[in-house]
């Protein structure tokens, strides 16, 4: 539990400091769903499926990924929200490696939670 802990301060600590940088708002609805949207999808499909479950290939994975990131930049531009700014990639990437590390962390010691007698 230490090292789920750690993970998620060290994560919102240097979120907190990315955001600072770049200036970016993340306490609005957009800014939330872009968000949670990578960070889930990085704990869901790399964190379990690919380094933890190893049920989903690398490749498969990134697909996958580009595949609901370009859906999510679509419904975007039909509602005329331009976030196609380096800033708003360098966070989504942020997001999505720190999901799956959280993903990995998480589903590890709840592995080892469970071995334990």
């Amino acid at each position: 539990m230490k090292l789920v802990s750690l993970v998620l301060i060290a994560g919102l600590v240097l979120l907190y400091f990315l955001d600072a940088a770049f200036k970016i708002q993340i306490m609005n609805w957009e800014m939330l769903i872009h968000s949670g949207l990578r960070f889930f999808t990085g704990f869901i499909l790399i964190g379990i499926g690919v380094f933890y479950a190893h049920k989903i290939r690398l490749k498969s994975a990134v697909y996958l990924i580009l595949a609901l990131v370009l859906a999510d930049d679509i419904i975007d531009y039909y509602r005329n929200i331009n976030n196609f700014n380096f800033e708003a990639l360098l966070h989504s990437i942020y997001m999505l490696l720190w999901g799956s590390l959280m993903g990995y962390v998480v589903m590890k010691n709840s592995k080892d939670k469970a071995d334990r007698p």
